[in-house]
């Protein structure tokens, strides 16, 4: 495709305003047909999974038409009808295959002509492990991505022959802390001295080559708020739409004192994705590491970090499915070396990504009694029937939570958010230049730790007003994990309240965590309750436009020229193309070696299942040491090979401190069921050996 005189798209400006934990996001798509003949244009793009449509309206001329709501199939007749009658129409639908893949089509737009799309949604941001919300302007629509359906050219990153602006607003109870991207962005801009509220602006010269990817942190992060937007002036009070509504956020931090153990048991059931689009480097600037073989290197770290007495499987999946053991299998030194020894020759060499039958089987096996599951599922694509995919996890979220871990940038995000959602765990995208193994270690911290119960608000509110809570009950709540509560408030003051505690349990221990006063009696918080207030998802699935009526042109003559391509910043990258359809990964591919042994791999193999290394010419060789070296008398081999290893990891491997916290709590946990008396002799003479400082303190002994 050397030249596109004929696309229509000419700008895409992007609005994005985030208060407190919800985003509205506003698109104008503007248009210019400078064909000599009327043409239709066909447009794929995601959007967030969980996203509320609350606003489509198209502009032509001095024209304006808002959406209307339609069931699927009759608008799609109305659509065609039209057309056939030279209609200028447009028609927005969501696959019906995924839940973040829509289709926008521009019908009839005359020679000449200029339209305008503007499209508003609003969506929950996600909480990533390290307290940042994220989100994401998906940039890459790759051919696993798109519903068999439908069929789309692709425009090359080079050839884009539009524009792109994209600016947000962050505005916050809490202080900001700070913005930050995959993309360049301009410096961050506050707008009041308390920094609650600022603006950021995508930087000049994007290239359209990676999702815009926008992470947003706050001070005091765990602090509870509220924030109220008032009723609709035109609305009848008492109404859900007349009334003010209440939002509130929960993100608990658990006192240390029940913090400082993790759990000893669980069945932990991990799902690797093995389709040939696996086989793609991780990102494009480093492809010396290849997606599957971080998943090996992340498998190793997991299996090294379980808690011994819990039970564990692997399985597989592509096309077809595989596992390790035929059923969870009880942790231990055997049943580990087998796993990592299935794990060291695994390959993305399993086809298409068909997940269905692979977690149908792992619910079909019964649940081992005091052992909660725990399943961790990570892929880089997108299923056919992720709708399908998502309402089994909900089917069996009593037994279980699932936690999803989406890789590179064409990862659905419906799939990889709605798996998480609906499974009570946590979801995690690795893009651009992000390490999988750091980001996977922090949701099995999250897995191991016990749950908060208990839950319950109490509301300070004025005379003659309550509080009718629209969200399910919170049963259970986790270190890291967020919870929005939203409320509507009825009664004669139109005054929101001005505190409420929350109260929780944590094993034995109960507390309370007041919010703060509240600023401002009406601090809006826009459409961010749109779903709440009747925009619900299943109810906006087409959106039906119809624009001059009076327009004749027979769509069957040489007068209409329809085109399909992807929206704007929504297009295929050639590298990225994959043949998971037919088990092979893009024969184009330049042949990747292998990258060199990671020390802290190294290290890491040769640790036992229950947290002791041995002292061999392999430690040594991994600490960058002769045999001679560390080898020398000591009265317990054991003991001092293990201190060796702590040592080095944190004198050496501070940076990666997510990626070895656990394996190495287990081991501090190993030396003082040993009670040792010479621990602090052991500790100074590793430090003189590895030409560390690392005190015995900060080994946890």
């Amino acid at each position: 495709m050397s030249n596109l005189p004929w696309f229509p798209l000419k700008s895409v400006e992007v609005e994005l305003e985030v208060r407190d934990h919800v985003a509205t996001v506003v698109s104008t798509l503007n248009y210019q047909n400078k064909e000599d003949k009327p043409i239709e244009a066909v447009f794929v793009f995601p959007l967030p999974g969980d996203a509320a449509v609350c606003h489509f309206s198209a502009k032509m001329g001095q024209k304006e038409i808002v959406a209307e709501v339609k069931e699927k199939q009759e608008a799609r007749e109305e659509y065609d009808d039209a057309l056939s009658s030279g209609q200028q129409a447009f028609l927005l639908e969501e696959s019906d295959q995924s839940p973040d893949v829509f289709s926008m089509r521009v019908g009839c737009l005359p020679p000449g002509e200029s339209a305008s799309i503007r499209l508003e949604y609003v969506t929950e941001l996600a909480v990533q492990a390290d307290e940042g919300l994220r989100f994401c302007l998906p940039a890459v629509l790759n051919p696993r991505y798109t519903p068999q359906a439908v069929q789309v050219n692709s425009v090359p990153a080079s050839l884009v022959p539009y524009s792109l602006s994209f600016s947000a607003r962050v505005s916050s109870p809490r202080p900001i802390s700070k913005v930050e991207s995959s993309c360049s962005l301009d410096p961050l801009q506050f707008l009041n001295t308390d920094q609650t509220q600022a603006t950021v602006k995508l930087g000049a010269g994007h290239k359209f080559d990676r999702d815009v990817e926008v992470l947003i942190y706050y001070k005091d992060a765990h602090q509870p708020t509220a924030v109220v937007e008032a009723g609709q002036a035109s609305a009848k009070p008492g109404t859900l739409m007349g009334d003010p509504v209440v939002m509130v956020s929960l993100f608990p931090e658990f006192p240390q004192s029940v913090m400082s153990s993790v759990a000893s048991c669980g069945e932990f059931v991990f799902l690797m994705d093995r389709s040939g689009s696996m086989d793609f480097p991780m990102n494009n600037k480093d492809r010396s590491q290849t997606r599957i073989s971080s998943a090996r290197e992340t498998l190793l770290l997991l299996l090294k970090s379980l808690p011994m007495g819990c039970y564990f499987n692997i399985y597989s999946f592509g096309c077809s499915f595989e596992h390790i053991f035929p059923k969870s299998v009880e942790y231990s030194q055997q049943t580990m070396e087998e796993a990592l020894k299935i794990v060291g020759t695994m390959e993305a060499d399993l086809g298409g990504t068909q997940i269905l039958k692979a977690l149908k089987h792992i619910y079909e096996q019964p649940c081992i009694p005091s052992q909660p599951r725990q399943l961790f599922i990570f892929t880089d694509g997108e299923v056919g029937d992720t709708k399908e995919v998502i309402d089994l996890v909900k089917k069996n979220s009593a037994s279980h939570r699932c936690f999803s871990f989406g890789i590179g940038e064409g990862a659905s995000s419906a799939l990889i958010n709605g798996l998480a959602k609906e499974g009570g765990g946590q979801a995690q995208f690795i893009t651009g230049s992000d390490r999988m193994q750091p980001k996977v270690m922090q949701s099995l911290r999250f897995a191991l730790q016990p749950a908060v119960v208990d839950i319950s608000i109490t509301w300070d509110l004025p005379k003659d007003v309550s509080v009718t809570v629209l969200s399910p009950p919170i049963t259970a709540l986790f270190q890291g994990q967020r919870s929005l509560v939203y409320g509507q408030l009825r009664g004669e003051s139109r005054s929101p309240p001005t505190l409420f505690t929350v109260e929780q349990r944590l094993r034995s221990q109960r507390w309370t965590r007041p919010s703060p006063k509240l600023k401002s009696p009406r601090w809006s918080v826009s459409s961010s309750v749109a779903r709440h207030r009747g925009w619900t998802r299943s109810a906006l699935s087409i959106l039906s436009l119809w624009m001059c009526r009076g327009c004749l042109v027979n769509s069957q003559n040489d007068k209409m020229n329809p085109q399909m391509f992807y929206f704007p910043f929504y297009h295929w990258f050639h590298k990225l193309f994959s043949s998971d359809s037919d088990g092979a990964a893009d024969s184009t591919q330049p042949e990747v070696k292998p990258p060199p042994c990671d020390p802290l791999l190294q290290l890491v193999s040769l640790q036992n299942a229950s947290g002791f290394w041995m002292l061999d010419s392999a430690l040594a060789a991994a600490l960058g040491k002769t045999s001679e070296e560390v080898e020398k008398s000591k009265p317990e081999p054991v003991m001092w090979a293990t201190i060796l290893a702590l040592i080095w990891l944190q004198g050496f491997q501070t940076d990666a401190k997510d990626e070895w916290q656990i394996l190495a709590g287990k081991a501090v946990l190993w030396l003082q069921a040993q009670n040792a008396p010479n621990v602090t002799e052991c500790v100074d003479a590793g430090n003189a050996l590895l030409g560390c400082r690392v005190q015995k303190d900060a080994l946890g002994l």
